[in-house]
């Protein structure tokens, strides 16, 4: 009888430390994720993002992923051709759209500071899209150039309809391509909560 006994009052002291168990896991998991999410997917800068990606009519999320693969969300990157800030922009761009912005107070190194080369990113690619009217094609002429990409719409061995690019020639910008994209897509899955 005693052993029954023990074994009685030993089953809810294991149901319970069962139940904690599963408990303390969950949270270690959504920790973990939390932590992946945060720094893999980080929203920062989003007073300017929200504020530019409207005015120029560009979808903020496009905007995270761009600064996301360009810089990985740091102010004073450069890349090794010599792009700046967070949207890494290059002087010859900066130059262009200081021009159709009419913009006679800005210097490329503003391009380090994040609500200039984000009003400056933003301004790009709304132009992009008003051009292309998909993200694929924006994101290939943010990378390639907007001459590249008019160039392999009007060829049938990469664009069928004249639209959408079917195929990409040069690998690294069908890579960047892939990584906007795919970034693109996690954002909105996780922060498009409507």
């Amino acid at each position: 009888m005693t052993t029954r006994k023990r074994k009685k009052s030993i089953a809810p002291f294991v149901i319970v430390v069962s139940i904690i168990s599963a408990m303390l896991l969950g949270m270690l998991v959504y920790i973990i994720y939390s932590i992946y999410i945060d720094r893999n997917y980080p929203i920062k800068y989003e007073e300017y993002v929200e504020k530019y990606s409207a005015e120029y009519n560009v979808d903020k999320y496009l905007v995270y992923a761009v600064i996301k693969t360009e810089s990985g969300f740091r102010r004073d990157a450069v890349s090794n051709v010599g792009a700046r800030g967070l949207m890494q922009i290059m002087e010859d761009t900066f130059d262009w759209i200081k021009f159709k912005m009419d913009d006679d107070d800005t210097v490329y190194t503003d391009m380090y500071d994040p609500e200039t080369n984000i009003k400056y990113g933003c301004w790009l690619l709304g132009y992009l899209y008003e051009e292309f009217g998909n993200v694929e094609a924006v994101a290939a002429a943010y990378h390639a150039g907007r001459g590249n990409v008019n160039e392999w719409l009007a060829d049938r061995r990469y664009s069928l309809d004249g639209e959408h690019l079917d195929k990409i020639p040069i690998k690294d910008t069908e890579h960047y391509v892939r990584k906007i994209t795919k970034a693109m897509d996690m954002y909105l899955r996780l922060y498009n909560k409507k």
